[in-house]
């Protein structure tokens, strides 16, 4: 199985692999900046569901899990 960013181990880098999702999600993401072959790394997950804290092409983003569940990565 295609790992997401939800699953990354904090502290790791990432390449975005390829984004599911319906249109209004998918524009959402990429409107971030997370656009297939980017790199993310991991800063920080919260407990208890909170956002997942990424950087992406130098600035500082909050994932919703189920965002990050959205976005398919590779290290």
């Amino acid at each position: 199985a295609a790992m997401t960013l939800k699953e990354a181990k904090i502290g790791s880098t990432v390449t975005v692999k390829k984004i599911n999702g319906e249109g209004a999600l998918k524009r959402r993401i990429m409107d971030m900046g997370i656009t297939k072959g980017v790199s993310v790394y991991i800063r920080k997950v919260a407990p208890l569901g909170d956002p997942i804290e990424v950087t992406v092409r130098g600035y500082e983003l909050s994932l919703r899990k189920g965002d990050a569940a959205s976005i398919e990565v590779a290290e």
